[in-house]
């Protein structure tokens, strides 16, 4: 590293959006770029993205930053990438092309083939080696859907013509003008067909799901050497030196290094991760088991709750219903529900995550009476999340005391919480007493972009290592829990009540 290069820029590839934040030398964010982009539902249920959509949103969004932030690309010193997980993308070698829009991590399409893979035997292999359970939102089924469903592509896979990769190994490949073709550790253990323990591409279960290795990439620690950038693309070549799939960067950025130590982040959906340190924890309650990072070739391992609705619900209140003009209105409208009002709304959309993962599952909402309107509406979409947060933190309790972690420090843990939906006091209030447990809110919430920005640059020498960074975390608010035990105990045994109504089998 030399004296001017004193930056470092996030590149976060989200789900609805993608942005691009510059970095200073003290991990203070100077300018951001972001842009929307479409989200394609060509049937029920399924849901795509145009790949060189968002490959235009990301050089508009790098070259936004830099302007806003008066800085060039000579003195950014790394790109650290986070992206959205499990998204498809599969193109051509040779052109660079994506062979069909990409498949969203939503995208419930191979629902039929994963139960018929479940009812022949195998998710208890899939389980053992992956950590995962059978289930559309990952990777492998769509990929072999991709390639089935497209004329040639089975054909030009098997040839070694095709590339596969999540969102993060497409970009990769575009900033590096097709000079590599990799991915991290966290985003090849979302896609079902890495084992995680043997830290590698499994042949098994490539085969099982008709995957040829051929298209696979090359597997990296979270900060590694991933490729240097074209310099016509931004003005000077950059190395990118540090790739998290977006979950498990929010956990770096939070400062998650010790076991014990939990994050719940609160975007489109809701995803909770329980650090369990060098042991990898089996989940007997339906929780994923997964790689939280691995730096220096050695894994870190967590326990990960996936919610497929938490933000979403508020969007659906705007766009679905016309009930909000912004997510900001929700506040007010829960905080003037009628109390004696008591609704459940289940949020199904896609189907049920954990610790359910019922992709048949729809949404209901339940105790409707003559007066239920905006209010009660808005109260019980936000209910929801604090809801759902605790069966993940029940699940993970569960499965931590019963591989001998100690539950009573669990108790102790307050959970830290990012994104969006983190901005509403009055959720995050709900959220703290529907767990009994303490939310700490950072002073950054950018906490995904900070994570890889750390990583590209604690590789870059811009940054400290972990200890370090882990000092640097700073507190904005703190929600302590006021709910009287009964009233907690009674409003959750009439949301299990609610699930159990809503799931598609018992």
């Amino acid at each position: 590293m030399t004296p001017d290069k004193t930056y470092v820029l996030a590149i976060d590839q989200g789900t609805t959006s993608t942005r691009a934040i510059v970095f200073d030398g003290d991990l203070t964010p100077v300018a951001t770029g972001q842009q929307e982009f479409k989200q394609h539902y060509p049937h029920a249920g399924w849901v795509e993205h145009d790949a060189e959509e968002i490959w235009q949103t990301v050089q508009d969004t790098v070259r936004g930053a830099l302007g806003k932030a008066g800085v060039s690309a000579s003195e950014i010193a790394a790109i650290g990438i986070t992206n959205q997980r499990e998204t498809v993308v599969v193109w051509d070698r040779d052109t660079g092309a994506p062979i069909h829009k990409a498949i969203v991590w939503q995208d419930r399409r191979t629902a039929r083939t994963c139960a018929a893979l479940k009812e022949a035997g195998h998710e208890a292999m899939v389980q053992e080696k992956t950590g995962l359970l059978l289930d559309p939102y990952f990777s492998a089924t769509k990929i072999g859907w991709m390639l089935d469903k497209v004329d040639g592509a089975r054909d030009k896979a098997n040839e070694g013509k095709l590339a596969f990769g999540t969102i993060d190994s497409f970009l990769i490949w575009r900033l590096t003008g097709g000079q590599a073709h990799v991915t991290d550790a966290t985003n090849a253990a979302r896609t079902m067909l890495y084992d995680i323990g043997a830290g590698q591409w499994d042949a098994d279960l490539c085969a099982l799901f008709g995957v040829p290795m051929a298209i696979l990439p090359e597997v990296h620690d979270c900060a590694a050497d991933f490729g240097v950038t074209d310099a016509p693309l931004f003005g000077a070549a950059i190395p990118i030196l540090g790739v998290a799939g977006d979950q498990q960067a929010a956990a770096m950025g939070q400062a998650c290094f010790q076991p014990g130590m939990l994050k719940s982040t609160y975007g489109t959906g809701c995803f909770a991760l329980l650090n369990t340190g060098a042991e990898r924890v089996v989940s007997g309650n339906r929780m994923l088991t997964t790689i939280a990072y691995r730096i220096d070739g050695v894994p870190t391992y967590a326990l990960e709750g996936s919610i497929f609705v938490a933000g979403a619900v508020v969007q659906w209140l705007r766009d679905g219903l016309g009930i909000i003009d912004s997510a900001a209105d929700t506040q007010g409208l829960a905080e003037a529900a009628d109390p004696e009002q008591l609704l459940y709304l289940v949020p199904a959309f896609t189907g049920l995550g954990a610790p359910y993962w019922d992709p048949d599952a729809r949404g209901a909402i339940f105790g409707l009476v003559r007066n239920s309107g905006p209010a009660e509406f808005a109260r019980a979409a936000l209910e929801s999340v604090g809801y759902q947060t605790r069966d993940l933190v029940e699940a993970m309790r569960a499965d931590w005391t019963a591989s001998g972690g100690d539950a009573a420090a669990l108790d102790q843990v307050s959970l830290r919480v990012d994104g969006g939906m983190t901005a509403s006091d009055w959720t995050m209030q709900f959220l703290a007493d529907i767990l009994d447990a303490p939310v700490d809110r950072p002073k950054v919430q950018e906490t995904t972009a900070l994570g890889v920005a750390w990583l590209a640059g604690m590789r870059a020498g811009v940054y400290p290592d972990q200890g370090g960074f882990a000092g640097m975390w700073a507190l904005d608010r703190t929600f302590t829990p006021g709910m009287a035990e009964e009233t907690r105990g009674a409003l959750y045994r009439g949301w299990r009540d609610a699930v159990a109504r809503t799931l598609s089998r018992p």
